[in-house]
């Protein structure tokens, strides 16, 4: 315990769409907040942020919900100037909103859900980074974690967020580099195939199929034990990332997916 002891966190995406387990931005939230950080659970459904600081303060710990679309510039500045203020310093942040929706392989996709798609997985995590960076810089270092998928170099029926996902990888890496003299280290997580609501129910209503049968489907498709990872495996992922632990670690494309990437190719 207290691997982020007197640190402060920005989740965005700590929300969730509701199911039957947990997403990724309330598991990183809530393990942040149970290793010492005061954390900023941040959502664009006010409730869900809510929802999700108040599990926190319920184990004892520090949390503080705001609703916001850091899709949009001016709302990545407002998240950023808020966690500054409510936090008195940011020194994780963590990208992890992403969208699916109206998505296909590159010649069914419609145009408007590719730049919807775009917009809301690539570009927020670009603004809120741009926000968040000067005041790293000034202060002596950070830590940007991005959340991003094993889609971002497999798969072809869903090129929006495929794309969306290569390009934040490369965005990883671009901050890394430019940023490693201010001691501002910026890594990415690619989650394979998790057991998370915005998966498994969202995949299961879009093709009419049984939550069990889309589990159990995704789950033997995986080498590791023949079974989904779940949140908790990305966030604990994210706790090493965002902790003085990896603290000669930038610019990492971390696949967190039971060997799923070790056999592409």
């Amino acid at each position: 315990m207290g691997r982020l002891e007197g640190k402060t966190a920005l989740v965005c995406g700590a929300g969730q769409t509701p199911g039957q387990t947990i997403g990724n931005g309330r598991a990183m939230a809530l393990l942040f907040a149970r290793e010492g950080a005061r954390v900023l659970c941040v959502d664009k459904v006010a409730e869900r942020a809510q929802e999700t600081a108040d599990m926190i303060a319920g184990e004892g710990g520090a949390a503080y919900a705001f609703a916001v679309n850091v899709a949009k510039a001016e709302g990545a500045a407002g998240v950023i100037a808020e966690a500054e203020a409510r936090l008195g310093r940011l020194d994780i942040l963590v990208n992890n909103v992403g969208i699916g929706g109206g998505d296909g392989p590159a010649h069914l996709v419609d145009e408007d859900a590719f730049d919807r798609i775009l917009a809301v997985n690539l570009k927020s995590a670009w603004l809120t980074s741009k926000a968040a960076l000067p005041g790293m810089r000034a202060q002596g270092g950070g830590a940007i974690i991005n959340i991003s998928s094993l889609a971002s170099i497999a798969g072809g029926t869903q090129v929006a967020y495929e794309v969306s996902k290569a390009a934040m990888n490369r965005l990883t890496t671009s901050i890394a580099q430019s940023n490693a003299k201010y001691r501002v280290r910026c890594n990415a997580i690619l989650p394979g195939l998790m057991d998370t609501p915005m998966a498994v129910a969202g995949i299961a209503q879009a093709t009419g199929q049984d939550q069990e049968a889309v589990r159990a489907a995704r789950g033997a498709r995986v080498p590791l034990g023949a079974q989904m990872g779940t949140a908790w495996d990305t966030a604990y992922a994210a706790l090493f990332l965002a902790s003085d632990e990896s603290a000669f670690i930038t610019g990492v494309l971390l696949p967190v997916d039971g060997g799923m990437s070790s056999r592409i190719g």
